[in-house]
């Protein structure tokens, strides 16, 4: 058995919970972090909240006694036009996304650095591919890669920095979206939560890689993406989404014109 001390935020459902299960089936010792802390393996971790973060890396650390994976899962979704200034759902989307990440890393370094541990940071596909109205989020998984790279940069002496990118997958994640008209379903293919879950759990115990795609498909297609030429990719994703009559009337600019 594995015997790995890990933190998972994002506990509570959709991929964490998922990959939570799976880490365990292996071996490991789990503490999730999340808003809501309905089971006795959750801590209540607001990631938006340096105090909420550091109360409760500190008490997870203290729980586990010591630290060897951070796998930082939480994540939200909501849509926004690029051509509206950005208000509060935009806001709280590159906070909980992508300072977050930075927020509860900062307070299990010191844990990771004394075990020589790893992060994994949970990206996106669409740190690679923007698509329309999904503006704060490429927006934070794309910075969430930089992220990643600068802590590589800075403290790979002490510990390893893995990005996983999970493509569309059926989670709570897309609500927001799907209730302002603008599901992905149809759209985009779907990646199957059970391969997300393998995927982090191989991140956090098999040997360090430093990007990892939750599928092979995935991982092809972020290939083709590093150099196929920008602008064809902006004229596919907009063909595309005219084709499978992706619905932008709730959030394209009324200043427009």
């Amino acid at each position: 058995m594995n015997g790995s001390r890990i933190i998972i935020t994002g506990a509570a459902s959709g991929i964490g919970e998922a990959s939570a299960a799976s880490l365990r089936a292996r071996g490991a010792h789990v503490v999730g972090l999340d808003l809501n802390a309905a089971t006795d393996d959750i801590l209540a971790c607001d990631v938006r909240d340096q105090a909420s973060v550091d109360g409760a890396v500190e008490e997870a650390i203290e729980r586990l006694g010591g630290l060897d994976v951070l796998i930082n899962c939480a994540g939200i979704g909501d849509p926004q036009s690029a051509g509206e200034p950005p208000a509060e759902d935009a806001l709280r989307v590159i906070d909980v996304n992508l300072l977050g990440p930075w927020r509860v890393t900062s307070a299990a370094l010191p844990a990771l650095r004394a075990s020589h541990g790893r992060v994994v940071n949970v990206a996106s596909g669409l740190a690679f591919l923007t698509v329309p109205f999904a503006t704060a989020y490429c927006m934070s998984k794309r910075g969430l890669v930089a992220y990643s790279d600068a802590l590589r940069l800075e403290h790979g002496d002490a510990i390893t920095v893995t990005t996983v990118y999970p493509g569309y997958i059926r989670t709570p994640i897309h609500e927001a979206a799907a209730a302002k008209g603008l599901s992905l379903e149809g759209t985009v293919p779907a990646e199957s939560l059970e391969d997300a879950a393998r995927t982090l759990t191989r991140a956090a115990l098999d040997s360090p890689k430093r990007d990892i795609a939750t599928t092979r498909q995935g991982e092809l297609a972020y290939a083709l993406l590093r150099v196929v030429p920008r602008g064809l990719v902006d004229f596919a994703i907009g063909r595309q989404f005219k084709r499978s009559g992706f619905d932008t009337s709730k959030l394209v600019s009324t200043k427009a014109g």
